[in-house]
């Protein structure tokens, strides 16, 4: 086998049908999957046992969490490379295959993220690569968009988790997914650590799934994915930022944390989002940072343009999102107009 897909679960027994019968039609056959199931309640994992024997289940104590779960599918996996995939998703007859050939490409690519595309409305993005900017904000690209805007594949900040290949080796050098992270940016920070010691992380097209999207935590914005996004979002520049970038970047990121919180502030979630960052600010000392290192500082350079050009880029993504929003609301506005006459 050169492939292990694995697949975290926890009670998501409405979306398994569909991921588990999707994965039966792969094309590409040299893989295997392996389910880590966090004591999910919901009699999804004696469902997996039962209508999908060709399945590898584990069963954890209780729930510890995303990075936990996949952490221990990419210790108990015995292949080259490791697919991680949410249980909320329907992954297309290539899926497999297209990730094995978009990896395979150099030996220098950690992470290669799929085409995530919206499981509701199959004609928009739902990720083409997650993006990082100055102002700390880690953003999924195209989302939103139309799916016809994201053909060309390309170099990303770091991969979704939710549906990406990961070279297994280099784990060993750069460490796995963070525990203190539970779940929510885990992956960026992980994509973020390959950056540092030099690897790339790609966005493939042709690689398509469908994705529901917060299958687990149930909202887009939710108290618990704010507060976690929050803290974690701490974490990740503790750790990763040398003193001189976080320098550098300060003034920014300031004004990001506060954009952010009067975001939130008008969703309901401010309190959340101030308890994570206060959480986050508290305990980034019991995190363990990226070593600096001088043959790295070329590395950094190249993550600090690549922030700037991330801005750059999600501000052209958010303009383009809420204009194709304006666009449709003007054209239903009108047609209604028309037909009312």
């Amino acid at each position: 086998m050169k492939v292990t897909v694995v697949i975290p679960n926890y009670n998501g027994q409405r979306f398994v049908k569909a991921c588990f019968d999707a994965l039966k039609k792969q094309n590409y056959k040299d893989f295997e999957t392996l389910v880590i199931d966090n004591a999910s309640e919901d009699g999804s994992y004696e469902y997996i046992k039962d209508n999908y024997p060709e399945v590898k289940l584990v069963r954890l104590k209780k729930n510890y969490g995303f990075s936990a779960a996949v952490n221990k599918g990419i210790d108990l996996s015995k292949t080259e490379y490791v697919i991680l995939l949410n249980n909320d998703t329907e992954v297309a007859p290539d899926f497999v295959g297209e990730l094995v050939n978009a990896i395979e490409e150099s030996d220098d690519i950690f992470s290669v993220s799929s085409k995530m595309i919206n499981f509701n409305d199959r004609s928009v993005m739902d990720d083409a690569g997650d993006l990082y900017s100055v102002f700390g904000w880690g953003f999924q690209q195209g989302v939103g968009q139309d799916i016809e805007k994201y053909n060309e594949p390309m170099d990303v900040f770091s991969a979704c988790a939710g549906a990406a290949i990961y070279r297994k080796e280099v784990f060993a050098k750069i460490g796995k997914f963070d525990l203190k992270h539970f779940a929510y940016m885990e992956d960026m920070d992980v994509g973020y650590r390959a950056r540092i010691y030099g690897y790339r992380n790609r966005y493939c097209p042709t690689a398509i799934v469908y994705h529901v999207g917060s299958g687990t935590s149930g909202s887009k914005y939710n108290a618990f994915k704010v507060k976690l996004s929050a803290r974690n979002n701490i974490y990740m520049i503790y750790k990763n930022m040398p003193f001189l970038q976080l320098v550098v970047n300060m003034p920014f990121l300031c004004t990001g944390f506060i954009i952010k919180y009067i975001f939130f502030n008008k969703m309901g979630f401010g309190e959340e989002y101030k308890e994570g960052f206060k959480e986050g600010m508290r305990m980034m000392h019991t995190l363990k940072k990226v070593e600096y290192r001088k043959e790295f500082l070329q590395n950094y350079i190249e993550i600090q343009k690549e922030m700037i050009r991330g801005t750059f880029l999600y501000v052209k993504d958010y303009f383009s999102r809420h204009m194709e929003i304006q666009t449709f609301m003007l054209e239903d506005l009108i047609k209604n107009f028309k037909s009312s006459k």
